[in-house]
Protein backbone atom coordinates (compact mmCIF):
# COMPACT_ATOMS: atom_id res chain seq x y z
CA UNK A 1 0.00 0.00 0.00
CA UNK A 2 1.50 3.31 -1.06
CA UNK A 3 2.07 5.96 1.54
CA UNK A 4 1.83 9.64 0.71
CA UNK A 5 4.73 11.71 1.92
CA UNK A 6 4.82 15.50 2.11
CA UNK A 7 7.37 16.93 -0.30
CA UNK A 8 10.57 18.10 1.36
CA UNK A 9 10.88 21.84 1.92
CA UNK A 10 12.44 23.73 -0.92
CA UNK A 11 15.47 25.79 0.07
CA UNK A 12 15.38 29.38 -1.08
CA UNK A 13 18.21 30.41 -3.30
CA UNK A 14 20.27 33.57 -3.04
CA UNK A 15 18.52 34.73 -6.21
CA UNK A 16 15.22 34.77 -4.29
CA UNK A 17 16.59 36.22 -1.06
CA UNK A 18 18.72 39.08 -2.41
CA UNK A 19 15.77 41.16 -3.75
CA UNK A 20 14.31 41.17 -0.23
CA UNK A 21 17.25 43.11 1.22
CA UNK A 22 16.37 46.62 -0.01
CA UNK A 23 12.72 46.55 1.18
CA UNK A 24 13.90 45.14 4.52
CA UNK A 25 16.49 47.91 4.93
CA UNK A 26 13.94 50.61 4.14
CA UNK A 27 11.36 49.16 6.53
CA UNK A 28 13.99 48.79 9.25
CA UNK A 29 15.04 52.44 9.06
CA UNK A 30 11.47 53.70 8.77
CA UNK A 31 10.19 51.63 11.70
CA UNK A 32 13.03 52.79 13.93
CA UNK A 33 12.55 56.44 13.00
CA UNK A 34 8.84 56.30 13.80
CA UNK A 35 9.59 54.69 17.17
CA UNK A 36 12.31 57.21 18.00
CA UNK A 37 10.16 60.15 16.85
CA UNK A 38 7.18 59.16 18.99
CA UNK A 39 9.45 58.40 21.97
CA UNK A 40 11.20 61.77 21.69
CA UNK A 41 7.90 63.62 21.33
CA UNK A 42 6.44 61.82 24.36
CA UNK A 43 9.54 62.55 26.45
CA UNK A 44 9.45 66.26 25.57
CA UNK A 45 5.75 66.48 26.38
CA UNK A 46 6.34 64.51 29.60
CA UNK A 47 8.94 67.08 30.67
CA UNK A 48 6.46 69.90 30.04
CA UNK A 49 3.64 68.19 31.94
CA UNK A 50 5.64 66.89 34.88
CA UNK A 51 8.39 69.53 35.24
CA UNK A 52 7.76 72.83 33.49
CA UNK A 53 4.04 73.14 34.21
CA UNK A 54 4.08 72.23 37.92
CA UNK A 55 7.18 74.44 38.43
CA UNK A 56 5.35 77.35 36.81
CA UNK A 57 2.34 76.75 39.07
CA UNK A 58 4.47 76.28 42.19
CA UNK A 59 3.25 72.69 42.66
CA UNK A 60 5.41 69.69 43.48
CA UNK A 61 6.17 67.65 40.34
CA UNK A 62 4.96 64.38 41.82
CA UNK A 63 2.62 65.57 44.53
CA UNK A 64 -0.45 63.41 45.04
CA UNK A 65 -2.72 66.18 43.80
CA UNK A 66 -0.69 66.70 40.61
CA UNK A 67 -0.59 62.98 39.82
CA UNK A 68 -4.36 62.70 40.22
CA UNK A 69 -5.00 65.82 38.12
CA UNK A 70 -2.54 64.90 35.37
CA UNK A 71 -3.68 61.30 34.93
CA UNK A 72 -7.34 62.32 34.96
CA UNK A 73 -6.55 64.98 32.34
CA UNK A 74 -4.66 62.38 30.32
CA UNK A 75 -7.72 60.14 30.42
CA UNK A 76 -9.86 63.01 29.14
CA UNK A 77 -7.39 63.82 26.34
CA UNK A 78 -7.04 60.21 25.21
CA UNK A 79 -10.81 59.78 25.50
CA UNK A 80 -11.33 62.70 23.11
CA UNK A 81 -8.94 61.13 20.61
CA UNK A 82 -10.66 57.74 20.84
CA UNK A 83 -14.07 59.38 20.53
CA UNK A 84 -13.48 61.93 17.78
CA UNK A 85 -10.48 60.89 15.67
CA UNK A 86 -11.03 58.86 12.49
CA UNK A 87 -10.60 55.17 13.28
CA UNK A 88 -11.05 55.82 17.03
CA UNK A 89 -7.37 55.00 17.69
CA UNK A 90 -7.85 51.40 16.59
CA UNK A 91 -9.66 48.44 18.14
CA UNK A 92 -10.02 47.80 21.86
CA UNK A 93 -6.39 47.61 23.11
CA UNK A 94 -7.27 44.72 25.43
CA UNK A 95 -7.59 42.43 22.40
CA UNK A 96 -4.41 43.60 20.67
CA UNK A 97 -1.12 41.75 21.09
CA UNK A 98 2.26 42.22 19.44
CA UNK A 99 1.44 42.40 15.75
CA UNK A 100 -1.82 41.22 14.23
CA UNK A 101 -3.69 42.12 11.07
CA UNK A 102 -2.92 45.53 9.51
CA UNK A 103 -5.15 48.45 10.45
CA UNK A 104 -6.34 50.93 7.85
CA UNK A 105 -3.77 53.74 7.50
CA UNK A 106 -6.37 56.27 8.64
CA UNK A 107 -6.26 54.70 12.11
CA UNK A 108 -2.56 55.44 12.58
CA UNK A 109 -2.65 59.21 13.41
CA UNK A 110 -5.19 58.73 16.18
CA UNK A 111 -3.41 55.65 17.52
CA UNK A 112 -0.04 57.43 17.66
CA UNK A 113 -1.54 60.57 19.20
CA UNK A 114 -3.36 58.58 21.88
CA UNK A 115 -0.21 56.58 22.60
CA UNK A 116 1.94 59.72 22.85
CA UNK A 117 -0.51 61.33 25.27
CA UNK A 118 -0.64 58.18 27.39
CA UNK A 119 3.15 57.83 27.51
CA UNK A 120 3.66 61.49 28.42
CA UNK A 121 0.80 61.56 30.90
CA UNK A 122 2.19 58.77 33.07
CA UNK A 123 -0.06 55.85 32.10
CA UNK A 124 1.44 52.49 33.08
CA UNK A 125 1.76 51.09 29.57
CA UNK A 126 4.65 50.82 27.13
CA UNK A 127 4.95 51.96 23.51
CA UNK A 128 5.40 48.57 21.87
CA UNK A 129 1.85 47.58 20.84
CA UNK A 130 0.80 50.93 19.25
CA UNK A 131 4.18 51.40 17.53
CA UNK A 132 4.18 47.88 16.10
CA UNK A 133 0.55 48.25 14.96
CA UNK A 134 1.29 51.62 13.32
CA UNK A 135 4.40 50.36 11.54
CA UNK A 136 2.51 47.30 10.29
CA UNK A 137 -0.33 49.47 8.96
CA UNK A 138 1.98 51.92 7.18
CA UNK A 139 4.35 49.26 5.85
CA UNK A 140 1.51 47.10 4.55
CA UNK A 141 -0.19 50.05 2.87
CA UNK A 142 2.95 51.48 1.27
CA UNK A 143 4.40 48.06 0.45
CA UNK A 144 1.30 46.89 -1.37
CA UNK A 145 1.40 50.04 -3.46
CA UNK A 146 5.13 49.85 -4.22
CA UNK A 147 5.35 46.08 -4.81
CA UNK A 148 1.89 44.52 -5.27
CA UNK A 149 3.42 41.15 -6.13
CA UNK A 150 5.03 40.78 -2.70
CA UNK A 151 2.75 38.90 -0.27
CA UNK A 152 1.04 41.06 2.32
CA UNK A 153 2.20 38.74 5.12
CA UNK A 154 5.81 39.51 4.16
CA UNK A 155 5.29 43.23 4.75
CA UNK A 156 3.68 42.48 8.12
CA UNK A 157 6.66 40.31 9.13
CA UNK A 158 9.15 42.99 8.08
CA UNK A 159 7.35 45.71 10.04
CA UNK A 160 6.99 43.53 13.16
CA UNK A 161 10.63 42.47 13.11
CA UNK A 162 11.93 45.97 12.43
CA UNK A 163 9.93 47.51 15.27
CA UNK A 164 10.86 44.83 17.81
CA UNK A 165 14.50 45.26 16.81
CA UNK A 166 14.19 49.02 17.27
CA UNK A 167 12.41 48.70 20.62
CA UNK A 168 15.00 46.37 22.15
CA UNK A 169 18.02 47.75 20.30
CA UNK A 170 18.96 44.27 19.05
CA UNK A 171 17.68 41.97 16.29
CA UNK A 172 17.94 38.95 18.61
CA UNK A 173 14.60 39.74 20.28
CA UNK A 174 12.87 39.93 16.88
CA UNK A 175 14.41 36.63 15.78
CA UNK A 176 13.16 34.90 18.92
CA UNK A 177 9.64 36.29 18.65
CA UNK A 178 9.34 35.51 14.93
CA UNK A 179 10.77 32.02 15.26
CA UNK A 180 8.14 31.32 17.91
CA UNK A 181 5.42 32.66 15.61
CA UNK A 182 6.68 30.83 12.51
CA UNK A 183 7.24 27.49 14.23
CA UNK A 184 3.62 26.46 13.83
CA UNK A 185 3.07 27.89 10.37
CA UNK A 186 3.45 25.88 7.19
CA UNK A 187 5.83 27.37 4.67
CA UNK A 188 8.39 26.59 2.02
CA UNK A 189 12.07 26.72 2.78
CA UNK A 190 13.94 26.51 6.04
CA UNK A 191 13.21 28.69 9.06
CA UNK A 192 16.29 30.81 8.32
CA UNK A 193 15.12 31.39 4.75
CA UNK A 194 11.85 32.74 6.10
CA UNK A 195 13.68 34.79 8.73
CA UNK A 196 16.17 36.26 6.24
CA UNK A 197 14.34 39.47 5.29
CA UNK A 198 12.80 40.06 8.76
CA UNK A 199 16.26 39.76 10.31
CA UNK A 200 17.61 42.34 7.86
CA UNK A 201 14.75 44.65 8.87
CA UNK A 202 15.27 43.92 12.58
CA UNK A 203 19.01 44.49 12.36
CA UNK A 204 18.52 47.76 10.49
CA UNK A 205 15.91 48.94 12.95
CA UNK A 206 18.12 48.03 15.91
CA UNK A 207 21.20 49.73 14.45
CA UNK A 208 19.23 52.86 13.58
CA UNK A 209 17.99 53.05 17.16
CA UNK A 210 21.47 52.40 18.57
CA UNK A 211 23.06 55.05 16.37
CA UNK A 212 20.49 57.72 17.17
CA UNK A 213 19.59 57.12 20.82
CA UNK A 214 21.77 54.34 22.35
CA UNK A 215 19.00 52.58 24.32
CA UNK A 216 19.93 50.06 26.98
CA UNK A 217 18.15 47.48 29.11
CA UNK A 218 21.17 47.32 31.42
CA UNK A 219 19.83 48.36 34.84
CA UNK A 220 23.23 48.30 36.54
CA UNK A 221 22.93 45.09 38.55
CA UNK A 222 26.16 43.47 39.76
CA UNK A 223 26.86 40.60 37.32
CA UNK A 224 26.65 36.98 38.48
CA UNK A 225 29.89 35.27 37.46
CA UNK A 226 29.77 31.95 39.29
CA UNK A 227 26.24 30.76 40.14
CA UNK A 228 25.88 28.03 42.76
CA UNK A 229 23.12 25.60 43.68
CA UNK A 230 21.63 28.17 46.04
CA UNK A 231 21.33 30.67 43.18
CA UNK A 232 19.61 28.08 40.99
CA UNK A 233 17.14 27.22 43.76
CA UNK A 234 16.44 30.92 44.36
CA UNK A 235 15.81 31.49 40.64
CA UNK A 236 13.40 28.53 40.48
CA UNK A 237 11.41 29.77 43.48
CA UNK A 238 11.38 33.47 42.53
CA UNK A 239 10.45 32.88 38.86
CA UNK A 240 7.57 30.61 39.90
CA UNK A 241 6.33 33.02 42.59
CA UNK A 242 6.56 35.96 40.15
CA UNK A 243 4.61 33.99 37.55
CA UNK A 244 1.84 33.40 40.10
CA UNK A 245 1.91 37.10 40.98
CA UNK A 246 1.57 38.07 37.32
CA UNK A 247 -1.27 35.59 36.81
CA UNK A 248 -3.33 37.51 39.36
CA UNK A 249 -3.65 40.34 36.85
CA UNK A 250 -4.56 37.89 34.09
CA UNK A 251 -7.45 36.48 36.14
CA UNK A 252 -8.64 39.96 37.13
CA UNK A 253 -8.42 41.33 33.59
CA UNK A 254 -11.80 40.11 32.20
CA UNK A 255 -13.98 41.40 35.09
CA UNK A 256 -12.14 44.73 35.33
CA UNK A 257 -12.33 45.18 31.55
CA UNK A 258 -16.03 44.28 31.59
CA UNK A 259 -16.68 46.82 34.36
CA UNK A 260 -15.12 49.63 32.31
CA UNK A 261 -16.91 48.48 29.12
CA UNK A 262 -20.27 48.85 30.89
CA UNK A 263 -19.58 52.59 30.95
CA UNK A 264 -19.71 52.41 27.13
CA UNK A 265 -18.41 55.88 26.21
CA UNK A 266 -14.65 56.63 25.94
CA UNK A 267 -15.21 60.01 27.58
CA UNK A 268 -16.38 58.16 30.68
CA UNK A 269 -14.12 55.09 30.61
CA UNK A 270 -10.80 56.86 30.02
CA UNK A 271 -11.21 59.82 32.41
CA UNK A 272 -12.36 57.42 35.14
CA UNK A 273 -9.43 55.16 34.32
CA UNK A 274 -7.10 58.16 34.46
CA UNK A 275 -8.50 59.20 37.84
CA UNK A 276 -7.97 55.65 39.15
CA UNK A 277 -4.39 55.67 37.86
CA UNK A 278 -3.82 59.04 39.54
CA UNK A 279 -5.04 57.65 42.87
CA UNK A 280 -2.80 54.61 42.44
CA UNK A 281 0.12 56.92 41.62
CA UNK A 282 -0.56 58.92 44.78
CA UNK A 283 -0.52 55.65 46.73
CA UNK A 284 2.58 54.13 45.11
CA UNK A 285 4.63 57.22 44.29
CA UNK A 286 6.05 58.51 41.03
CA UNK A 287 8.03 55.32 40.31
CA UNK A 288 4.74 53.55 39.55
CA UNK A 289 3.95 55.99 36.72
CA UNK A 290 4.97 55.87 33.05
CA UNK A 291 6.07 52.87 31.00
CA UNK A 292 8.59 51.71 33.61
CA UNK A 293 12.04 51.24 32.06
CA UNK A 294 13.63 54.45 33.41
CA UNK A 295 11.87 53.82 36.72
CA UNK A 296 13.32 50.30 36.84
CA UNK A 297 16.82 51.73 36.48
CA UNK A 298 16.12 54.22 39.25
CA UNK A 299 14.84 51.41 41.46
CA UNK A 300 17.79 49.08 40.90
CA UNK A 301 20.30 51.92 41.37
CA UNK A 302 19.44 51.94 45.07
CA UNK A 303 19.45 48.23 45.90
CA UNK A 304 19.36 47.79 49.66
CA UNK A 305 17.74 51.13 50.45
CA UNK A 306 14.16 49.86 50.07
CA UNK A 307 12.37 47.67 52.59
CA UNK A 308 10.60 44.51 51.46
CA UNK A 309 7.25 46.12 52.30
CA UNK A 310 7.98 49.19 50.18
CA UNK A 311 9.08 47.05 47.23
CA UNK A 312 6.02 44.81 47.42
CA UNK A 313 3.85 47.93 47.55
CA UNK A 314 5.50 49.18 44.34
CA UNK A 315 4.93 45.82 42.63
CA UNK A 316 1.26 45.62 43.68
CA UNK A 317 0.46 49.23 42.75
CA UNK A 318 2.18 48.91 39.37
CA UNK A 319 0.36 45.64 38.68
CA UNK A 320 -2.97 47.29 39.47
CA UNK A 321 -2.02 50.33 37.36
CA UNK A 322 -1.18 48.07 34.40
CA UNK A 323 -4.48 46.25 34.88
CA UNK A 324 -6.53 49.46 34.97
CA UNK A 325 -4.68 51.09 32.07
CA UNK A 326 -5.11 48.00 29.89
CA UNK A 327 -8.79 47.65 30.85
CA UNK A 328 -10.12 51.18 30.40
CA UNK A 329 -8.91 51.71 26.83
CA UNK A 330 -5.49 53.37 26.94
CA UNK A 331 -3.36 52.16 24.01
CA UNK A 332 -0.04 50.64 25.00
CA UNK A 333 1.96 47.51 25.59
CA UNK A 334 2.49 45.35 28.66
CA UNK A 335 6.19 44.44 28.39
CA UNK A 336 7.81 47.58 29.85
CA UNK A 337 5.45 47.86 32.88
CA UNK A 338 5.88 44.11 33.48
CA UNK A 339 9.65 44.63 33.69
CA UNK A 340 9.16 47.15 36.51
CA UNK A 341 6.72 44.83 38.28
CA UNK A 342 9.17 41.95 38.04
CA UNK A 343 12.10 44.08 39.22
CA UNK A 344 10.14 45.28 42.26
CA UNK A 345 9.02 41.75 43.07
CA UNK A 346 12.56 40.37 42.68
CA UNK A 347 14.11 43.08 44.84
CA UNK A 348 11.46 42.37 47.46
CA UNK A 349 12.60 38.73 47.52
CA UNK A 350 16.22 39.88 47.73
CA UNK A 351 15.37 42.21 50.63
CA UNK A 352 13.79 39.28 52.48
CA UNK A 353 16.76 36.99 51.77
CA UNK A 354 19.82 39.26 51.32
CA UNK A 355 22.02 36.26 50.38
CA UNK A 356 20.29 36.11 46.98
CA UNK A 357 22.31 38.08 44.38
CA UNK A 358 20.26 41.00 42.96
CA UNK A 359 20.87 39.76 39.39
CA UNK A 360 19.28 36.41 40.21
CA UNK A 361 16.33 37.97 42.02
CA UNK A 362 15.53 40.64 39.42
CA UNK A 363 16.08 38.65 36.22
CA UNK A 364 14.15 35.61 37.50
CA UNK A 365 11.21 37.70 38.68
CA UNK A 366 11.07 39.74 35.47
CA UNK A 367 11.05 36.54 33.45
CA UNK A 368 8.27 35.07 35.61
CA UNK A 369 6.03 38.13 35.35
CA UNK A 370 6.60 38.37 31.59
CA UNK A 371 5.79 34.69 31.12
CA UNK A 372 2.50 35.23 32.92
CA UNK A 373 1.48 38.50 31.25
CA UNK A 374 2.76 38.01 27.69
CA UNK A 375 3.03 34.21 27.29
CA UNK A 376 6.04 34.94 25.05
CA UNK A 377 8.61 32.40 26.22
CA UNK A 378 11.60 33.58 24.23
CA UNK A 379 11.10 37.27 24.85
CA UNK A 380 10.66 36.63 28.58
CA UNK A 381 13.89 34.63 28.75
CA UNK A 382 15.74 37.17 26.61
CA UNK A 383 14.62 40.17 28.67
CA UNK A 384 15.56 38.51 31.95
CA UNK A 385 19.01 37.65 30.61
CA UNK A 386 19.61 41.15 29.22
CA UNK A 387 18.71 42.79 32.53
CA UNK A 388 21.22 40.58 34.33
CA UNK A 389 24.04 41.54 31.90
CA UNK A 390 25.62 38.17 32.66
CA UNK A 391 25.92 35.28 30.17
CA UNK A 392 26.02 32.76 33.03
CA UNK A 393 22.52 33.84 34.07
CA UNK A 394 21.10 32.51 30.80
CA UNK A 395 21.59 28.90 31.87
CA UNK A 396 20.05 29.62 35.28
CA UNK A 397 17.06 31.31 33.66
CA UNK A 398 16.55 28.43 31.23
CA UNK A 399 16.09 26.13 34.23
CA UNK A 400 13.97 28.64 36.16
CA UNK A 401 11.65 29.11 33.18
CA UNK A 402 10.53 25.47 33.26
CA UNK A 403 8.44 25.45 36.49
CA UNK A 404 7.25 29.00 35.76
CA UNK A 405 6.01 27.89 32.34
CA UNK A 406 4.18 24.92 33.87
CA UNK A 407 2.40 27.39 36.13
CA UNK A 408 1.27 29.76 33.36
CA UNK A 409 0.64 27.47 30.38
CA UNK A 410 -3.06 27.00 29.69
CA UNK A 411 -3.95 29.82 32.08
CA UNK A 412 -5.62 33.13 31.10
CA UNK A 413 -3.39 35.67 29.37
CA UNK A 414 -3.34 39.44 29.81
CA UNK A 415 -5.09 39.68 26.46
CA UNK A 416 -8.74 39.21 25.56
CA UNK A 417 -10.56 38.15 22.45
CA UNK A 418 -13.05 40.49 20.81
CA UNK A 419 -15.82 39.08 23.01
CA UNK A 420 -13.97 40.07 26.18
CA UNK A 421 -12.95 36.54 27.12
CA UNK A 422 -9.43 35.61 28.19
CA UNK A 423 -7.07 34.10 25.66
CA UNK A 424 -5.30 30.97 26.88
Amino acid sequence: MATDHAPPPVEASARLLLPQILPALLVGVGASLLFLGISALAEEFQHVLWNDLPDALGIGNYSSLWMIVMLTATGIAVGLVVWKFPGHAGPDPSSEGLGGTPHAPGVVPGLLLASTLALAGGVSLGPENPIIASNIALTYWLGRKAAPSMPGAAWVALASAATIGALFGTPVAAALVLSEALAGQPGRGSLWDRLFAPLVAAGTGALTTQLLSQPSFDVGLPPLDDPGFGDILAALVIASAAALFGLAACYLFPPVHAAFRRLRHPMVMLPLGGLTLGLLGALGGHLTLFKGLAETKELTASVGSWSSGELMKLAVVKLLALLVAASCGFPGGRIFPAVFIGASFGLCAQALVPEIPPAVAVSSAVMGVLLATTRQGWISLFTGAVLASSPTMLAVLCLASLPAWLIVTGRPQLELDHEGHSLR
